[in-house]
C-alpha cells in the first residue's frame, strides 16, 4: 500500500499560520500512521510466529560450555500417517568428542528421551547410530563422534482424537559426555513444535540423509565366533584385492579387549579377526557389531554383523589345505605327548638325558623300589615344570601378552642365568668342584637322594624349550586357545611324553639291568658330557649378543669368569676338607667362593634393560634373496599375486637353525625358490616382537619354527616343523600352478 501526498496550488494556498498549521498536522498524521503500521506488521508477525516458527524444523539451541545442541526433523509438518525422523544435533567444539551407543574402554553413550504430544502423541529412546570413528589414547580405545553430529531417532507417531491442538510438540531431554583432554558431562531439554499438515522436506533433511549414508547396513555375510576369540566372516565377493583393511567394533563394552591388535587376516572368501575375549564374554554367547571394510579406494563399508558362537576354535582363512585343522582335545593331549617323547631326540635335552642314563646305570642293581621312586621324582619335576611354564604362557595370554613356546629365552636375564647355569654344571662334571650334598646331574656323590631327581627334571624342560618337535606346535596353540584345564592337560601330557624314556627303563623289569655295569668309564663320559655344556654356553653367548649387543655379552662373560673363580675356590676347599678337615683356610675359601657368586648374582639387574642389538644385524644378517617379514610386505606380495615363503624363526631356537642350515639356505631349495619366482619372509623373534606373535597366532601357532607357504593361487600351506629339502621342493612343487 502507497500513500501519496497532495500538491497544493499557489492560488489555493492558505495563509503562512495555517500552512504552518497544516504541516505541524501532517507531520503528526505520518508519525501515527507509520507507528500504527508499524505495531500492525509486528501484532501480525507475532501471531503467525506463535503458530508457525521461523524454521519449524529445529529447535531452539542449547549452549553449553563445548557443544551446541539441537532437536531437528526431517520434515516442517507431519500428518501422522508416517513415523517421523527426528534427530539430536550436536555442534561440538574442534578437538571434543562424544560417544557412540558402545563408547569403548572409557566415556558414556548418548541419551536421549524423546517424547510427542498434542495432535498426534508417541515416545521413543531408540538412536540409529550412525558409524563411529575409533579413537586410540596410549592403551585405551574409544568409539566416537567429532564436529557436527547428527543422531537420529525415528518416533512412531498416533492420533489424538479429542486432542486440543492441530501442532504436534516434541519434547526431548539428551544427555551426552564431551571429551578432549577432559571429560565433561552435559544435558539439554528441547523442544519443538510442529504443525499438523503434509510432510514436506525440511531445511535439515540433508543432514539426515549424511547420517543414513553414515549408518552400517545388514551384513550380506556369514559371522562366527570361536572360543578363542577368533571371529571368521565368510563371503565370496571378500578378497585381498577388494578389501584393504578391515576392523570390528563391537557394540556393547567389556567382551572384547578393544584396544588389543586384531591382526585382521584378509584371503580370498573370508576375512578372520582375532580378538582378545574377555572373562565375561562366555563361550556360548555371539557377538554382535559393526565390520568395516575398506577398500583401495579409500572408502569404508560399514556393516552390521551378529557371529554365532562355535565350538572349538575357528579355522584359519585356508584351513582347506593348509593344515591348519583344528583338533579335539584326545588328539591335542596326544599330540602333546608324541611331541615330549619325540623331544628327547632334539639335541637340547642330550646332555640332560646322557646324565640320566647314568644315573640309570648306577641304579642298576639297586632295589627296584629305589628305581621307580627315581624315575617318579624325575617324571615329578618335568610334569611339575610343564606346568609351571604352561600356566605362566597362560597367564600372560590372559594380560594380553601373546607369548608363545620358549619365549623366556628373548630376555637377555633368562638367557644369561642359563647360560651360567650350563657353565657351573661343566665345571661340575669337569671335577672342579662337586655339588653337596647331592648333585644336579645325580652324579657327584653315592649317597642318592631323590632330589636331585626333581632338579633333573625341572632342568630338561627348562633347556628343552630352545628346540622343538613335531606335533608340539598344534598341541600348544590348542593348549593356549582352550580352558585352563585342558590346557594344562596337555602340558602335562607333553611332560609325560618327555619324562616316558627314563619311566620306561626304571619300570619296566630287566631294561635298567642291562645297562652297562658302572666302572672308570662313566667318569670320563661324565667329563666328555661337559664339553656339549660348554657348547651350549657358547651357543648361548652368541643369542646374548643378538639380543642385548656387546654389553650383554660383556656382563655375560664377566660372570662366567666370577662363577669359575668361585667353583674353583669351592672345589680347592672341598678337597682340603677331605684331607684336613674343618679349618681356617677353608672356611676364608668357602667365603671366596661365596663372594665370587654375589658378585656374579649382582651382574643380572643389569640385564633387566639392556640396549638391544638386534635391531641393524636383523635385516643384514639375513641370506641373500631372503627379506625380514612384515605383515604389510607379506599382504602387498599376495595382493600381487605372488608367491611367498615365510620362516619365522628365532636365534635361541636350535630346531629352527638346524632347519635353516640343512633344507632352507643351501642351494638346491634356493633354485627351486629362483625358478618359482618365490619371496623368502624371514620372521626373527630372538627377541618379542609383538606382529610376529600376533602372525604367529593369527595362524595357530604359538611358536617357532613355523613355515607357510603362499603360492600365487590357491591357499597357503603350513610345512612340518623338522624340514629336509626335499619335503620344501616337494611342497613348492605340488602347490605351484
Amino acid at each position: 500500500m502507497r500513500f501519496h501526498a497532495l500538491p497544493c496550488s499557489d492560488h489555493s494556498a492558505p495563509s503562512t499560520g495555517v500552512r504552518s498549521l497544516d504541516r505541524t498536522v501532517l507531520r503528526s498524521f505520518w508519525s501515527l500512521r507509520a507507528f500504527a503500521l508499524a505495531a500492525l506488521c509486528a501484532g501480525v508477525g507475532g501471531v503467525f510466529a506463535l503458530s508457525h516458527p521461523a524454521q519449524a524444523s529445529e529447535s531452539a539451541a542449547v549452549s553449553t560450555e563445548h557443544s551446541v545442541a539441537t532437536l531437528i526433523t526431517d520434515t516442517d509438518t507431519t500428518d501422522g500417517t508416517t513415523p517421523l525422523h527426528v534427530a539430536l544435533r550436536l555442534k561440538l567444539q574442534p578437538g571434543w568428542h562424544t560417544y557412540w551407543q558402545n563408547p569403548g574402554d572409557a566415556g558414556e553413550a548418548t541419551a536421549v528421551a524423546l517424547t510427542a504430544d498434542g495432535h498426534l502423541t508417541g515416545k521413543t529412546d531408540h538412536i540409529d547410530w550412525p558409524t563411529p570413528q575409533r579413537i586410540r589414547d596410549a592403551s585405551l580405545m574409544s568409539y566416537a563422534y567429532t564436529g557436527d553430529v547428527v543422531l537420529p531417532l525415528t518416533l512412531p507417531l498416533q492420533q489424538v482424537s479429542d486432542a486440543k491442538t492441530p501442532d504436534t510438540t516434541l519434547k526431548a531431554h539428551a544427555s551426552w559426555l564431551v571429551c578432549a583432554s577432559v571429560c565433561v558431562p552435559e544435558e539439554a531439554d528441547l523442544t519443538l513444535t510442529l504443525p499438523t499438515g503434509a510432510a514436506t522436506p525440511s531445511a535439515q533433511a540433508p543432514l539426515f540423509a549424511r547420517a543414513a549414508q553414515a549408518t552400517p547396513v545388514p551384513s550380506p555375510y556369514q559371522a562366527s565366533i570361536s572360543p578363542d576369540g577368533t571371529l571368521r566372516l565368510t563371503g565370496q565377493d571378500l578378497s585381498p584385492r577388494a578389501v584393504k583393511e578391515a576392523w570390528f567394533m563391537p557394540d556393547k563394552p567389556g567382551l572384547i579387549d578393544q584396544a588389543a591388535a586384531q591382526n585382521e587376516q584378509i584371503d580370498d572368501g573370508s576375512i578372520l579377526f582375532h580378538l582378545k575375549r574377555l572373562p565375561d564374554f562366555a563361550a556360548s554367547q555371539p557377538l554382535s557389531g559393526i565390520v568395516v571394510l575398506k577398500d583401495a579406494a579409500g572408502s569404508e563399508h560399514a556393516l552390521t554383523q551378529t557371529a554365532a558362537a562355535i565350538a572349538g576354535p575357528a579355522p584359519s582363512a585356508s584351513a582347506g589345505t593348509s593344515g591348519l585343522q583344528t583338533v579335539g582335545f584326545l588328539q591335542q593331549v596326544a599330540f602333546a605327548f608324541l611331541g615330549g617323547l619325540i623331544l628327547n631326540l632334539m639335541p637340547c635335552v642330550f646332555p640332560i638325558l646322557a646324565m640320566k642314563a647314568l644315573s640309570v646305570a648306577k641304579l642298576g642293581k639297586a632295589e627296584r623300589r629305589t628305581q621307580i621312586t627315581s624315575a617318579g621324582c624325575y617324571a615329578l619335576g618335568v610334569m611339575v615344570t610343564f606346568l609351571a611354564l604352561g600356566g605362566i604362557m597362560m597367564a600372560l595370554r590372559v594380560a594380553g601378552a601373546a607369548e608363545g613356546w620358549g619365549f623366556q629365552f628373548q630376555s637377555p636375564l633368562f638367557v644369561t642365568a642359563i647360560t651360567w647355569l650350563l657353565f657351573a654344571m661343566a665345571l661340575n662334571l669337569l671335577g672342579v668342584f662337586e655339588f653337596l650334598p647331592v648333585s644336579v646331574g645325580g652324579l657327584a656323590t653315592p649317597r642318592h637322594g631323590h632330589l636331585h631327581d626333581v632338579l633333573t627334571g625341572i632342568l630338561a624342560v627348562v633347556v628343552a624349550t630352545p628346540c622343538t618337535a613335531p606335533f608340539m606346535g598344534v598341541a600348544i596353540a590348542g593348549a593356549l586357545s582352550g580352558p585352563p584345564v585342558a590346557g594344562l592337560s596337555v602340558f602335562a601330557a607333553m611332560g609325560l611324553g618327555l619324562a616316558a624314556p627314563y619311566l620306561l627303563l626304571t619300570t619296566v623289569p630287566g631294561l635298567a639291568a642291562r645297562m652297562p655295569r658302572p666302572g672308570p668309564w662313566m667318569q670320563y663320559l661324565r667329563q666328555f658330557l661337559a664339553f656339549p655344556l660348554l657348547g651350549s654356553c657358547v651357543w648361548l653367548l652368541w643369542v646374548a649378543s643378538l639380543e642385548g649387543g656387546a654389553s650383554v655379552v660383556l656382563l655375560l662373560a664377566t660372570g662366567l669368569v666370577l662363577l669359575g673363580f668361585a667353583a674353583w675356590l669351592y672345589g680347592v676347599a672341598q678337597a682340603r676338607l677331605i684331607q684336613q678337615g674343618h679349618t681356617r683356610t677353608n672356611a676364608a675359601l668357602h667365603g671366596l667362593a661365596l663372594m665370587g657368586l654375589l658378585a656374579a648374582l649382582a651382574l643380572l639387574p643389569a640385564l633387566r634393560h639392556p640396549a638391544t642389538g638386534q635391531a641393524a644385524s636383523s635385516a643384514s644378517g639375513l641370506p641373500k634373496g631372503v627379506e625380514p617379514f612384515t605383515e604389510a610386505r607379506f599382504k602387498e606380495l599376495k595382493a600381487a599375486g605372488k608367491p611367498v615363503f615365510v620362516d619365522m624363526t628365532a636365534a635361541w631356537c636350535i630346531t629352527c637353525l638346524v632347519n635353516e642350515r640343512v633344507a632352507l639356505d643351501v642351494p638346491s631349495t634356493q633354485a627351486a625358490f629362483a625358478a618359482q619366482g618365490i619371496t623368502t619372509l624371514r620372521g626373527d623373534w630372538t627377541n618379542h616382537d609383538p606382529a610376529i606373535s600376533a602372525f604367529l597366532k593369527a595362524h595357530g601357532r604359538d611358536g617357532v619354527p613355523f613355515y607357510i607357504y603362499s603360492p600365487a593361487h590357491g591357499p597357503d600351506t603350513v610345512l612340518p616343523q623338522i624340514l629336509t629339502p626335499g619335503l620344501v621342493i616337494g611342497t613348492i612343487e605340488q602347490k605351484s600352478p
